[in-house]
């Protein structure tokens, strides 16, 4: 029969110490976790945002493309302006109407708390030309959250 008094058994149960350490332990590992699942959840409408500035880059890209290339471009863009038969080209300037790709350098707008910009440029160069024969046009869209996207495309004078 064992007796009553037994010195020599371990105690059993969860010191004061244990459970703070567990605690702590546990701690630890949600904020990390919190951290991670807090990053997916803010980056999970991210596509959105960036589809969306896509289709409002795209359009304004659509809308400066569909002009003509010069001021002095005649309708249909035959004979185009500095050739031989032709007028001289004006250049990259602004005038009163938006009827040519020149006339979008500085152009700029918000749409929906998303911020477009427009600049354009001679850039005959880059594509084995004279300079004034092409012109680099480039929209950067502004997301929300201060991201940006941009497009660019070349406009050439034929």
């Amino acid at each position: 029969m064992p007796s009553a008094l037994q010195p020599n058994k371990p105690d059993s149960g969860v010191t004061l110490i244990e459970t703070i350490v567990f605690l702590v332990v546990i701690a630890i590992a949600l904020t990390g976790l919190m951290m991670v699942f807090n990053e997916s959840v803010t980056k999970s409408v991210d596509p959105v945002v960036r589809i969306r500035a896509l289709e409002l880059g795209q359009g304004q890209l659509d809308e400066v493309m569909s002009r003509k290339f010069d001021e002095n471009t005649p309708t249909g863009g035959i004979p185009h302006c500095g050739a031989v038969s032709g007028v001289a080209c004006l250049g990259i300037t602004a005038d009163s109407g938006f009827d040519d790709v020149g006339d979008y350098d500085g152009f700029s707008r918000t749409v929906d708390g998303y911020s477009l910009t427009v600049s354009v440029s001679e850039a005959g160069d880059d594509l084995g030309l004279s300079a004034a024969e092409a012109r680099l046009v480039q929209v950067v869209v502004t997301m929300p959250g201060g991201d940006s996207l941009q497009l660019a495309a070349y406009r050439a004078n034929f």
